[in-house]
């Protein structure tokens, strides 16, 4: 009973189970004199009158001596819109736009103890939004100044040669910028016990050779970088702003972007502006300088910029219309592929104390599967026996009941009984097992125009018979790991089954996916039955259908999209190192093209 309690509750330092309430709000002083530009939304003084949240043009943009207008106006303060901000702000004047708040005060964003209960917040002011996707799969997107970088698991690996060859870009920049990244906030990780263990049972069933410590995405097994230091404080990208000149930048946060707003006199619509509603609910408006080169830039990530694109009147007509959205743009491909890289969880018990550990160790197979680790539980004195969450084991747990008996004292009894479970039920590992370069993707679409609401979402996990097989392969893999010597000497545990293994997790209800009966025996059921994330999503402005090769919008003036929605497939074995370059990449590939070589050094 208790390795299933285990393999319950343990599952949260993968899908994010703890719910504790943020202190994101406090003590700002500890960080604003680094950081003067950061202010709260409501404190932005608008150019001119607010328009109405309907509005969908404006006549006449500001002129270059206008106090309130920008060069640039970057929607989405995350992990590519810090770095290409701060980069953008040597030359020219910005207004960086985040709906979330800062993370420097925020405990749980923070400590890498709390890393899951950052995660689990469900609460209106917390760093993540929990959405699920309509593939039952349970996810996050973030809500705070610094993105991802600062609700992630914190490990950092480039993207392959063929990746940066793919995208099209100058290799010689690419190699300029990601150490502009790496010297402000990356670190060499101290190798944990379990991570060791699982290190060497890659290399015992071939997955070699050992790579060492490296950035580099190569065949093998490696030891990448973290952006926790060796005190187990997140160094997100938020961070990467120390880098900008504070007179030329400002950053609003509680700074909630509804739409773009167009000027339609010319034979493309150009947009000049954005409308935001500031903490208090008061609607603004900031508005580009009419000058050349001027822009908007949606680096809201890869379901927010779909998403903003299809409020703002990009996006296909019929869906738009259903909805009352006035049309800009008839575009059917905005939202169309998206993907996200499917997860699955081996849990690993132990009978002996275990520390700590986000990921650290990878392997990258020839057979496009990644095979990753994580152990321990949160050290935080709240992080056990605490109510969890709707997004957290309560639901996965609930959802084996039918939806009538999902009662509110169903919910109480479940917690309850959580409380009594020993801290040592507690104590395991994770073999995550994860596909490489999906090639099924699915779709994004409003629910609503109220931005603050999830889109609905889809992934179409597993619909090509590639991917599934890919998943066999690796969960072969991922058992023969935990089979292995190196892994039962260090857990104290008897070798398992093959079926016992799986067993333990399926039963943590990590999913609202319906189960099957012969999960434990078929491996393919067992893919698509335990399925989760590990927030690789991309798509849903993909290039040459949504976006130019250079990311402009096509078909709009002005408009040019930054983040991960126009990749393809995800970088590397984890996409923030290449996300936050392609902020910086992008900033000065910008600056180089409007002042030429020497710009931005």
């Amino acid at each position: 009973m208790a390795l299933v309690g285990a393999g319950k509750l343990v599952f949260c330092l993968v899908l994010c189970l703890l719910n504790s309430h943020s202190r994101s709000q406090g003590k700002e002083d500890i960080w604003e004199f680094r950081y003067p530009f950061i202010k709260r939304a409501s404190s932005f003084s608008s150019s001119s009158p607010s328009p109405s949240p309907s509005s969908s043009s404006f006549t006449s943009p500001p002129s270059g001596g206008n106090i309130n207008a920008y060069d640039y106006i970057i929607v989405g303060g995350g992990t590519a819109g810090c770095p290409l901000a701060a980069t953008l702000s040597q030359n020219f004047s910005v207004l960086l736009l985040e709906r979330g708040g800062v993370p420097f005060s925020n405990a749980n964003v923070s400590f890498l103890r709390n890393f899951h209960i950052a995660l689990a917040d469900t609460s209106p002011t917390s760093a993540s939004q929990a959405f699920v996707s309509t593939d039952g799969v349970i996810n996050a997107r973030a809500r705070v100044l610094g993105g991802g970088s600062c609700i992630n698991a914190g490990f950092y690996t480039r993207a392959s040669s063929s990746f940066i060859e793919k995208m099209g870009w100058d290799a010689k920049l690419v190699e300029e910028s990601y150490p502009w990244v790496e010297k402000q906030i990356v670190h060499r990780p101290k190798l944990a016990p379990w991570q060791r263990a699982v290190r060497d049972s890659l290399l015992d069933v071939g997955v070699s050779p050992f790579n060492g410590f490296t950035y580099d995405h190569i065949y093998g097994t490696k030891i990448g970088g973290t952006i926790f230091d060796r005190f187990g404080l997140r160094h997100s990208a938020a961070e990467l702003l120390a880098s900008a000149n504070p007179h030329k930048l400002t950053v609003l946060v509680h700074a909630t972007v509804q739409k773009i707003v167009f000027q339609k006199t010319r034979k493309q619509p150009k947009a000049v502006g954005v409308i935001f509603k500031d903490e208090k609910g008061d609607q603004h408006q900031a508005l580009l300088v009419n000058r050349p080169g001027s822009e908007i830039i949606l680096s809201c990530g890869a379901i927010g910029t779909p998403q903003m694109l299809l409020l703002s009147g990009i996006g296909p007509k019929a869906e738009l219309e259903k909805l009352n959205i006035p049309v800009v743009l008839d575009n059917k491909f905005v939202g169309k592929g998206m993907a996200d890289n499917p997860m699955n969880a081996i849990f690993v018990p132990t009978n002996r104390p275990v520390k700590q550990s986000l990921i650290q160790t990878v392997g990258i197979t020839k057979k496009g599967v990644y095979i990753e680790t994580s152990s321990g539980f949160g050290q935080s004195n709240d992080s056990i026996h605490c109510h969890h969450g709707i997004m957290s084991a309560e639901i996965g747990q609930l959802s084996t009941i039918p939806p009538k008996q999902r009662t509110p004292e169903a919910i109480r009894a479940y917690i309850k009984s959580k409380k009594n479970l020993p801290h040592e039920a507690f104590r395991g590992g994770f073999i995550l097992e994860k596909i490489a370069n999906p090639i099924s993707t699915g779709k994004l679409r409003l629910n609503n125009t109220n931005v603050d609401d999830n889109p609905s979402v889809t992934f179409n996990y597993f619909k090509h018979p590639y991917d599934l097989q890919r998943c066999v392969d690796g969960i072969r893999l991922a058992t023969r790991i935990v089979q292995s010597e190196h892994v039962t000497n260090y857990t104290k545990c008897n070798k398992e089954t093959l079926e016992k293994i799986l067993g333990m997790s399926v039963r943590a209800n990590v999913n609202l996916v319906p189960k099957h009966a012969n999960d434990t025996k078929s491996i393919e059921q067992f893919c698509k039955d335990t399925v989760i994330t590990i927030w690789h999503y991309h798509g849903g402005c993909r290039v040459g259908k949504v976006v130019s090769p250079e990311y402009n919008v096509l078909g709009i003036h002005g408009l040019r999209v930054v983040d991960g929605s126009i990749f393809n497939e995800s970088p590397g074995t984890n996409p923030q190192a290449t996300v936050m370059m392609m902020g910086r990449y992008m900033g000065m590939k910008i600056l180089r093209d409007r002042l030429g070589r020497e710009a931005g050094i």
